[in-house]
């Protein structure tokens, strides 16, 4: 993968050395950065192994209590879990970009890849984003070799890792919805509807996401009227958050590799939808798991604010379409732009000038953890609370040794 990114000559080696140090930035961050909510949070429900969870399914869970259960409860241990499944990630994304580009090109999307705000998210925030990703990209690894190259036991693999991906991450049901999308469009690749194997694979994804389902039916499918009709019922117009998802996603891609795939999106239109050119079955493919998701939430935004991470999925295939257009320059530009991004966080972790006025912050969380310590030692016979969400609660859980309860 590194000898298709770092080629021999100067403007190839100025990429190579630029992720490089975005590279070691993140293992830096590792070590310094302190606790998010999240990772508290999601070390939380792996304290209490469970089919599924009250918001979202297990892996993610499983995966920490893997790592901490190894290698003790450190905050190190939650970054370094998300780091190495976003590596793999970054690998299964490479061996899925051989599939549709050239060798030159696929070490292209593994540099645009890992240039993005994106990666070091996964990266530094344990979120069910972080398995999600992994699972993604294998599922569309094993649904490319089951279609285009008809190994037919590929779906079966192709089944078990979209049911991961469902069970890392809700939005892993856009996979499922994707392929019957594909074939459902492909003149050439239509048949396999009515063949067995695509239901098969549908059948062991059924069997994979099974303990989710399970976990549903015996709360009274609390998890999924959570991620449906109870959001569904704060929804009201809002333009303003379709701008916020432009900006958040503008951030966390790089403004370079959105402008990009917006522009591949207006050339496609023009020429598959306008003037009727027959598309190529692969990038068919990729649109089949890209336009999905990101037009889902960006029409969801117009009435419900979506987070930063909820298409980061669509990006995968999304970047493999940008990396058959990108030259080389607007690759460099978009490290520079992205060196420029990770300076600024690292100042940010280790200085701290910008106060960040929430508490979806790194700092002062152990020091809070040592004052309440201070006073259930003053007050012996009295339990502790947290009277916001969930986050506060969590990270005390995290440092204390005693129960902290949550106002739910």
């Amino acid at each position: 993968m590194l000898n298709n990114i770092l080629t021999g000559n100067r403007k190839n080696r100025t990429i190579f050395i630029s992720i490089i140090a975005i590279f070691v930035l993140r293992i830096v961050f590792i070590s310094i950065m302190g606790l998010m909510p999240q990772d508290a949070y999601y070390y939380f429900y792996s304290q209490h192994p469970a089919l599924s969870y009250f918001d979202h399914p297990p892996v993610l869970a499983y995966i920490i209590r893997g790592f901490t259960a190894v290698f003790g409860r450190h905050v190190f241990v939650l970054k370094l879990a998300d780091t190495i499944i976003t590596l793999l990630s970054v690998l299964a994304f490479y061996l899925l970009s051989r599939r549709f580009l050239s060798s030159h090109r696929a070490g292209n999307a593994v540099a645009i890849f890992f240039s993005t705000l994106m990666l070091t998210i996964l990266s530094l925030v344990s979120t069910p984003d972080v398995p999600l990703i992994l699972f993604w990209c294998l599922s569309l690894l094993a649904l490319y070799t089951a279609v285009f190259s008809e190994k037919k036991y590929y779906w079966i693999l192709a089944g078990i890792f979209m049911g991961l991906a469902f069970d890392s991450k809700y939005t892993g049901i856009f996979l499922p919805a994707g392929l019957v999308l594909f074939l459902l469009l492909s003149n050439k690749y239509r048949k396999l509807i009515f063949s067995p194997w695509p239901w098969i694979s549908m059948f062991f994804f059924l069997v994979t996401v099974s303990p989710v389902i399970i976990w549903n039916i015996q709360t009274q499918f609390a998890s999924f009227k959570f991620q449906s009709s109870e959001r569904a019922g704060s929804v009201q117009i809002n333009p303003l958050g379709f701008f916020g998802v432009i900006g958040h996603q503008s951030a966390i891609l790089i403004p370079v590799l959105l402008l990009i795939l917006i522009t591949i999106l207006y050339k496609s239109f023009k020429k598959y939808i306008v003037k009727r050119i027959s598309i190529d079955a692969k990038k068919l493919f990729l649109f089949s798991f890209f336009l999905p998701v990101f037009f889902g939430f960006l029409a969801i935004s117009w009435f419900y604010w979506v987070k930063l991470n909820w298409m980061m999925p669509a990006y995968i295939t999304g970047i493999i379409l940008a990396s058959i257009y990108t030259t080389r320059r607007l690759i460099r530009i978009q490290l520079i732009f992205s060196l420029v991004v990770h300076f600024l966080l690292a100042v940010e972790v280790l200085f701290y000038p910008v106060p960040i006025r929430s508490d979806d912050t790194w700092v002062g969380w152990d020091n809070l953890s040592e004052q309440i310590r201070v006073l259930k030692n003053k007050y012996p016979g009295s339990f502790i609370f947290s009277a916001d969400d969930y986050k506060t609660s969590a990270v005390l859980n995290f440092y204390s040794s005693e129960f902290v309860y949550g106002r739910n």
